[in-house]
């Protein structure tokens, strides 16, 4: 079993890596593998031929299996239900496949398809501080949460937390009704939410 091999210029790792997905298991007996994308429309997968491999955070690879590959180069990719399929260079059949299993995937930022005026990329919420109209601080993005309806972001505020106590944390829809502004560049989100809510 031969595992793709890339050079050191191949492989450069990009500084906006960002985490799309997982491979699960090998797709056929000739080579495909299956990636179970993190969101529910998997364009960052689709935009890039150059998805870049780290191993799961679960048990280390076996003894006299071969190292995973830091770069796949893939030559086809498409839906298939809730996964991915994907066809990648020199990857040539079942047991290669099977031996990316568990990797997670990361692609850089930049070959994500540019967004609607009005959309965003979780990735790029996280972090940005979040304030209301009256310019009072609520915290940061920490994460954003799916219920099926819309997003809602998680706002942590480290700074309202007294002494030993847990963080203030909210959670405020990202709809319209709520969310006045996203000012990616400003790294800020303006909302109509009170510190009392």
């Amino acid at each position: 079993m031969n595992l793709p091999t890339t050079s050191p210029d191949d492989a450069a790792w990009p500084e906006d890596a960002v985490e799309v997905g997982r491979i699960v298991d090998a797709y056929g007996i000739k080579g495909w593998i299956k990636v179970q994308p993190y969101s529910a429309d998997p364009q960052a997968l689709f935009s890039s031929r150059r998805w870049f491999l780290k191993a799961s955070e679960g048990p280390r690879r076996a003894p006299g299996v071969a190292a995973l590959p830091t770069l796949l180069k893939i030559t086809e990719a498409k839906d298939h239900g809730d996964v991915v399929v994907a066809r990648v260079r020199d990857v040539e059949d079942r047991n290669a496949a099977e031996a990316l299993k568990g990797a997670r995937v990361f692609v850089s930022r930049a070959s994500f398809p540019t967004a609607d005026p009005d959309e965003f990329y979780w990735v790029d919420l996280i972090g940005l501080a979040v304030v209301n109209r009256q310019g009072e601080a609520l915290g940061q993005v920490a994460d954003l949460l799916d219920t099926g309806a819309h997003s809602v972001l998680r706002v942590v505020d480290e700074a309202q937390a007294s002494a030993g106590a847990e963080p203030v944390e909210r959670l405020i829809p990202f709809v319209s009704a709520y969310v006045d502004a996203v000012d990616l560049a400003g790294r800020r989100i303006t909302v109509d939410w009170g510190l009392d809510y």
